[in-house]
């Protein structure tokens, strides 16, 4: 999810520790985990920083290895032993690290809800996981965490109890989120009558969704807004040919490849060469495919440029 809903999420969990009386009258202790479950939120997603490196360095790390099993481990020990010591707590670094460690799985949990997903089981596979329930941001979510959060800085009184609840209606929301999106996948096949792989985005809407469909064929994609299923684009797959082969040395589109799932590719002539369009139709929007490279060719085939990265404002759908 974005960064703001899981540092929120990181605090109403502080919130949640409070259910422990060790840590409810211990100022230093809740201090201390109110820092290891904040920290640990958005740990995972300490690799941005490969964004110095270009975007095709970001896409081959981000929501890889610093989500992957070893991760989910490594991360709370490291903070949990520097927070002991920071905070002069160094007897309840274990209750820190559990903090820790659900703070962490929190996040990887999140992020697997959403269509982006992840590759949480490396290095076992680095399969990408993404359950397509929840979009980048979740106005519910934020929404109640955020009253929770308002209510503890504004009372005096422990919130353990408070945010247990807070927690319980987020799971179960979840829950129905990922059993309606089972629905909405049945529905788009059974208006489409066609056979194949569908994925479905969700939106910020809760009855308002996009979808892919891939047959032998082609991509078809639309929307679902409550029973209605409307088909908006139609792409038929590329064979591939000898210019599209040339661009598959290139950096952005081995990266591109590593990630992508529902692959389109263009490939249009132009007086001094070609381009070609690489994209993941997973990722419509307003009849555009947004996200993927686009590689320039002279006449020799040659690589002249190589474009990798969302072609939208970061406003716009999908959000993933």
């Amino acid at each position: 999810m974005d960064t703001g809903s899981h540092l929120l999420f990181g605090a109403t969990l502080a919130g949640l520790a409070m259910l422990s009386p060790t840590v409810a009258n211990d100022p230093q202790l809740a201090h201390a985990v109110l820092a290891a479950t904040m920290i640990g939120s958005h740990a995972p997603d300490f690799d941005t920083i490969a964004r110095v490196k270009g975007y095709a360095a970001y896409i081959r790390v981000h929501r890889g290895l610093t989500h992957s099993v070893p991760a989910l481990f490594l991360w709370p020990l490291a903070l949990s032993f520097t927070l002991s010591y920071a905070f002069a707590v160094s007897d309840h670094w274990v209750l820190l690290y559990g903090w820790s460690l659900a703070a962490v799985v929190f996040h990887v949990f999140l992020d697997a809800c959403n269509a982006y997903g992840v590759q949480c089981l490396r290095p076992f596979n680095k399969r990408w996981h993404h359950w397509d329930i929840l979009s980048l941001f979740d106005p519910f979510l934020f929404a109640i965490h955020a009253a929770g959060l308002v209510v503890w800085l504004n009372s005096g009184w422990n919130p353990g109890w408070m945010f247990a609840g807070v927690y319980g209606i987020t799971f179960v929301y979840i829950a129905i989120r990922a059993l309606y999106q089972r629905r909405v996948v049945s529905r788009v096949r059974r208006e489409l009558s066609m056979e194949g792989i569908c994925h479905v985005v969700p939106s910020l809407h809760w009855f308002r969704w996009q979808f892919v469909m891939e047959t032998d064929g082609y991509f078809y994609t639309g929307t679902v807004r409550g029973k209605l299923v409307q088909v908006q684009d139609v792409y038929a797959k590329d064979e591939g040919n000898s210019i599209i082969q040339a661009t598959l040395a290139t950096d952005g589109v081995r990266a591109f490849l590593q990630f992508a799932q529902r692959i389109h590719v263009i490939c249009k002539e132009q007086g001094d060469g070609f381009e070609v369009q690489w994209r993941d139709v997973r990722f419509w929007y307003n009849h555009q495919l947004p996200f993927g490279v686009d590689v320039k060719l002279d006449r020799e085939l040659n690589v002249v440029s190589a474009s990798l990265g969302w072609r939208k404002r970061a406003w716009d759908p999908p959000f993933v």
